[in-house]
């Protein structure tokens, strides 16, 4: 479906694009038409939204979602899903595959991106499956998906490892074709088999089943190597370890075409908070020591790791609230996402907004292959290019309510945590999809 052209023109008055000097961005028919000095004249017609202390960025782009549906609508639907992504800031997400049914054919993806289409929160690109059903014995329909009017460029067995080494060869070499990528979920199910958190002195005092650093590691050491091989790109989702961290550095020094992420969890959040037996921690991959925060904060940093990914994982109440061992893997993220960023990289002086529009959008719309064309995003705050922008004031705190957030779950972990920035507007092509940090809820009906 295409915007309709009676929009409001919007001039974002005083922001700071990428925390520069203010300016006023003027957004018209879907683009960003004028950057403007700060509060100059506003002309008849033009809707002012005051930015004065915002910080201007483009609008996010997340490349690993879970929007269960098909399926677990229970948990999150794709209008919830999105809705949520759009408080966070996000205007762009890639819903991962692993839905019911999972979306290895070209009808599911079609059927995923069409609803986020009507829905109207952000643009849904749809993750295809590498293997059919997830089971990692036979290709999915990747040409078909590719070929599918959802354009799957992006293609995943996330929740579980494409272990088979052959499997993932045919998978390197069948995406390479149509520049697409596979995003592999680097877990070696052998070494981490009943594993319940990371290995190490809490695993042991707890006596919970250890899932090693190793099996991480092992399989990303294998991948990179498959993809020089073949010639082809390969993204690592949420890597968690230092020794992950180093494999990725050695690669890119050998100028493999790999890209690694990290989310927002795995930046902040270690294996101590797991000695509660809470299991809004359980989480996959664990979260891990210290040692290992430390060093994903400096492999993103040092661009070793290309951006920071949500992993956007909703469950139901009954699936997180019940005994560890029996509890989902898996945590909420796209509302406190940017806020994390912020604390642990732009606030403690190891990054700058101009390195957030980075890892946020420029660099996942850019793996993802969505950074052009008339629904581009990730693109440049500059005139002519598409006014996806994200307005956040970075002086806000706030105390995290996942009740209270717009996800259909609550299992943020997060909850009760003070957190600072705050998102107050998202504009998706020029529309509006939050304002005054609230979704904008007639954001469908808007659309032709």
């Amino acid at each position: 479906m295409s915007e309709q052209t009676t929009n409001p023109t919007y001039v974002l008055q005083g922001v700071a694009p990428l925390g520069a000097d203010p300016v006023d961005l003027v957004l018209a028919g879907g683009v960003i038409t004028e950057v403007r000095a700060a509060n100059s004249p506003v002309a008849d017609g033009e809707t002012v939204v005051d930015g004065t202390g915002l910080v201007a960025l483009p609008g996010l782009v997340d490349l690993h979602t879970h929007l269960r549906e098909p399926g677990r609508e229970d948990a999150e639907t794709i209008v919830s899903g999105t809705r949520a992504a759009a408080v966070g800031g996000f205007t762009a997400v890639h819903a991962m595959a692993n839905t019911t049914p999972v979306a290895d054919t070209a009808g599911v993806v079609e059927q995923v991106w069409r609803i986020g289409r009507d829905a109207g929160w952000v643009d849904v690109h749809p993750v295809g499956a590498v293997s059919v059903g997830l089971e990692g014995h036979h290709l999915a329909e990747i040409g078909a998906m590719a070929d599918s009017a959802a354009r799957v460029r992006v293609f995943s067995d996330d929740g579980k490892c494409v272990w088979d080494p052959i499997l993932m060869r045919r998978a390197l070499e069948y995406v390479k074709a149509f520049d697409g990528v596979v995003a592999q979920h680097a877990q070696e199910p052998r070494l981490t088999e009943g594993a319940q958190m990371n290995e190490g002195v809490v695993s042991a005092e707890l006596g919970l089943a250890g899932w090693p650093a190793v099996a991480e590691e092992a399989i990303i050491a294998r991948d990179v190597l498959l993809a020089e091989h073949v010639g082809s790109r390969l993204h690592v989702c949420h890597l968690s370890t230092a020794g992950s961290v180093e494999i990725i550095r050695w690669a890119k020094g050998r100028g493999i075409d790999v890209t690694a992420e990290v989310t927002p969890h795995h930046l902040i959040l270690t294996d101590e908070l797991a000695r509660d037996y809470d299991p809004t921690f359980k989480v996959n991959p664990p979260l891990r020591t210290a040692a290992d925060v430390e060093a994903v904060r400096q492999g993103l940093a040092d661009g070793t790791i290309d951006i920071v990914a949500t992993d956007h994982a909703p469950h139901t109440r009954e699936d997180k609230d019940c005994e560890w061992a029996a509890a989902a893997f898996g945590m909420t993220g796209l509302e406190t996402a940017l806020s994390v960023v912020q604390e642990t990289m732009v606030d403690s002086g190891r990054m700058s907004w101009a390195d957030v529009a980075r890892v946020l959008s420029s660099a996942p719309a850019r793996i993802g292959r969505i950074d052009e064309g008339p629904t581009a995003q990730g693109r440049p705050l500059e005139v002519g290019e598409p006014a996806n922008v994200v307005l956040v004031d970075p002086a806000a705190r706030r105390v995290v309510d996942g009740s209270a957030q717009a996800t259909a779950s609550t299992n943020t972990p997060f909850q009760g945590y003070e957190l600072p920035g705050r998102v107050v507007a998202t504009f998706l092509r020029g529309r509006a999809t939050v304002l005054a940090g609230a979704p904008v809820e007639q954001v469908a009906e808007v659309r032709a």
